[in-house]
Formats: C-alpha cells, structure tokens, sequence
C-alpha cells in the first residue's frame, strides 16, 4: 500500500495487513484480472464469477477460445484448473524478468492481457508465447506429479538400473504428458485459419522453444538408503527444474533472439535469418519478425504501450534499469521515502509470528 507521507515531502511505503491477508488479495486479484494463457491465442476469461473449470458447460462460457480449444476443454476437463495455474505462473514469470525493463509486462484488463505489445511479431512477443506454452506444460507435469489428475501419474517409462548404477525409483516427472498437452491445446490457434503464415510460424517456433527450455533442463534428483546414512543404494528419479531457472532460460534466448523472415524452400514455407550473414536458429532459440518499439512513451492508441513515466529507476546503473535509458533522455525526479517494513520477527510458540515494524528513509527514483 502507498500512502502520502506528512511534513516536507516524502512518501510512506506500508503494507498493511498479515501475511494471510497478503497472499489472499494477491491471489485474488491474480484471478480477477486475467488468468489466461498469454498472448493474443488463448483465454481462460476474467475468472471472477467462475471459481473453478469442473464442467463442460464451463468451457463454453470461456471467451476467447477457439472451438477446437473448447472440445479438448471439455475432453480434459479435469486438466483445465492446472492450465488456469500455469497462466497465472506465466504472467508472475514474465513480470520477473522484465521487472528492470522499459517494456516489464504490465497487465490489462483487456484481452490480450498485454494489449497490442503481444499483437506484434517482436521479441517481447517471442518471449510471451515461450514462456506461456512452457508454463502450461510445466503445470499440467506439475499435477500429474502431484496426483490431480486421473489421466496421467507419474513417468512410468523411467525405470530400471542406470548405467550409473542406481535404482530408478520414486516419481518422475511426466512431462511428455505436460508437453504434449500444451502443443494440443496452446498451438491449435496457430495451426487454424485466421494467421498470417509468418506469423503462424513464428508462433509455433517459439511455443515450441518454451517447451524445450523444460526439457533441455530436466534433472535427476536421489535419495540415498543404508545403514547410518550410508550410501549402499540410491534410487533416482527425473523433476522439472524450478519454473525461475525455466524463466531465466527463455529470458536469456530472449536476449539473443533472431529476427527472422518467411521463405519457401520447395513446397514448404520456413523462417530464416534476415540477415544471411547470421548463423541459422536452433529449435531452442527464440525468434521475432518485427523491431520491438522503445516502449518510452504512453500511446493511447495502443493498449499495452505505457511508457516508462513514473517508473522507479536506478540513478547509479548504466544498464536498462539505469535513469538515463529507463527515462529515455527525459530525466528523473528524487523523493525521500520511509519505507516500513516488518522485522526482528520471532515465533512464538503456538503458533504464530510476531513482527516489529522498521522505518528508514531511502530515495526513489522515478522517470519523469
């Protein structure tokens, strides 16, 4: 919560309320705004008058999917709540990696979520449909882990002795499941009529990065068995890594991502470099069509274009973060702020948390 500071001109920065509260609000607003697969594709609606996806008169009420999304909304039913979920990790992942940027995912109460930025073929574009198509992925492996669904469980495939000499065991992580459910359901938009080619492409090309992002970082984790904690066997089984290393991949192919255009090579229609003098995309990169714009100005023709006005920047870096680029040459205002905070927590026995609330003076930065 903001709230104006009294006397010579600084800002009060407190939250007021329990961690409870916190989180309670948090997750409600998350589902009030938008909880959808992102970009312009698919939509699970504004979900605020239906709590949950239990029933194929569900999927007909949800805007903006395509009718084939509808009827394998209504065969996996069961599967919809996990898809719900990996929207919302989407949309918290996308806010973390561009938290710093120009462009930093902010949310509209619009489809798209992103307005118009998403519409474009431009790299911000890239990263939103990897990160969405990998996110539902990786939530749908997620609950088939975890026992939610009655249509898969865990790997069954991985089992036996390694070549390493352990015991496979235990539960790994089915994301073939997860990965082929999000190609049936986030790319069928892309292979229907109503996309450009290139665009089409492009689409399915960095969806399908999304998904490898997961699999290219998949570990195995053990567990050791024997006497005193001795090591006389260990069973191993295959996890996702955490969706932020997931996260922090595509955002780097983001960083590196290569401007393409469509050709045809015989019959078929592919991307290429624009640039002949790059080196060809692996089926991990990501790749966009379009120069992204600079994102410093506020256009009100275009949902999604905010600008950078108002926003907090760092007076000491030189990198985007930094006042000179995050301001675009326009310059910068200083307050003074207290910030509360909670510290000196201790747990008290039983069972709850009491705080202290901390002040101290900080200045913030902000673009004009």
């Amino acid at each position: 919560m903001w709230s104006s500071g009294h006397g010579r001109g600084y800002l009060t920065i407190e939250w007021k309320g329990d961690d409870h509260e916190r989180d309670g609000e948090r997750e409600r607003v998350c589902v009030c705004v938008c909880v959808c697969v992102l970009g312009e594709r698919v939509y699970l609606a504004k979900l605020s008058s239906v709590g949950s996806i239990n029933d194929e008169e569900t999927c007909e009420r949800l805007r903006g999917l395509i009718h084939k999304q509808v009827q394998i909304c209504k065969r996996s039913v069961e599967v919809m709540d996990a898809v719900r979920h990996g929207a919302q990790l989407a949309i918290d992942e996308c806010q973390f990696q561009f938290r710093n940027r120009r462009w930093n995912c902010s949310t509209l109460e619009t489809m798209p979520v992103f307005g118009k930025v998403v519409t474009q073929g431009t790299r911000e574009a890239a990263f939103v449909y990897a990160v969405s198509a990998a996110s539902v992925a990786f939530a749908v492996t997620r609950a088939c882990s975890s026992g939610e669904l009655e249509k898969c469980g865990c790997d069954h495939n991985v089992h036996g002795v390694s070549p390493e000499g352990f015991q496979w065991s235990g539960c790994s992580d089915n994301i073939a499941y997860g990965v082929a459910f999000s190609q049936s359901f986030v790319d069928v938009r892309e292979r229907s009529k109503g996309q450009s080619p290139s665009r089409a492409l492009m689409n399915l090309h960095n969806n399908e990065a999304g998904r490898k992002a997961i699999l290219s970082h998949m570990r195995v984790e053990c567990k050791c068995h024997g006497v005193s904690g001795s090591c006389e066997v260990k069973t191993c089984w295959k996890a996702m890594p955490p969706f932020r290393k997931v996260g922090n991949a595509i955002k780097e192919k983001f960083d590196g991502a290569t401007e393409v255009e469509q050709r045809k090579v015989g019959t078929t229609k592919v991307l290429v470099p624009r640039n002949s003098q790059f080196k060809p995309h692996t089926d991990e990169d990501l790749v966009y069509l379009e120069p992204s714009p600079d994102f410093c100005d506020h256009d009100p023709r275009t949902p999604g274009m905010l600008g950078t006005a108002g926003r907090q920047c760092n007076r000491t870096s030189k990198a985007i973060d930094g006042c000179e680029l995050m301001c675009c040459g326009r310059g910068f205002q200083t307050e003074e702020v207290e910030v509360v905070d909670r510290c000196s927590c201790k747990f008290h026995w039983c069972c709850y948390v009491k705080c202290k609330q901390c002040r101290k003076m900080v200045e913030m930065h902000t673009c004009r």
